[in-house]
């Protein structure tokens, strides 16, 4: 898909990021489709951490795909950093055109060049064509994630 632009999200991306999120099935219980103070403080800390990036994807003006990139240092695998991918959402109406695979590659390569040793992501365990979709992209399931909701 070469029309397709990804850069950093800037703060009037907010409100069609935060619809992103919400226009999906587990999305709709936890997320709001308006900004609130709280989306804003995110925001802003997502923004003034350089290892932190809201990455939006733009075709033809339209912002139709996101995710967030986290790169992580750690001592394991000899010290190298690795890269956490999350929120990775495409727009409803443009799903299964082959957006999400060019938005994922494109966040791959980032950690390629930025000399991860991984990338590492998390995906609800009811998400079945979310986990063909990541094994179609060379992930391997390898590990049983665990979260604590506070």
């Amino acid at each position: 898909m070469t029309d397709l632009i990804y850069r950093e999200a800037v703060r009037a991306d907010l409100p069609a990021v935060i619809a992103l999120l919400a226009d999906d099935v587990l999305g709709k219980a936890r997320d709001f489709t308006e900004v609130d103070e709280a989306y804003e403080r995110a925001f802003a800390a997502i923004d003034a951490d350089p290892r932190n990036q809201l990455i939006v994807a733009e075709q033809g003006g339209d912002l139709v795909g996101c995710l967030q990139i986290t790169y992580i240092p750690g001592l394991g695998r000899h010290g190298s950093e690795r890269s956490l991918i999350e929120s990775v959402r495409v727009r409803s109406d443009r799903r299964g055109q082959g957006l999400g695979r060019d938005l994922m590659t494109w966040a791959i390569d980032q950690a390629r060049q930025r000399g991860c040793a991984l990338v590492q992501l998390t995906t609800d365990k009811t998400r079945t064509d979310a986990h063909r979709f990541y094994l179609s992209l060379g992930f391997v399931s390898s590990h049983e994630g665990m979260k604590l909701a506070l």
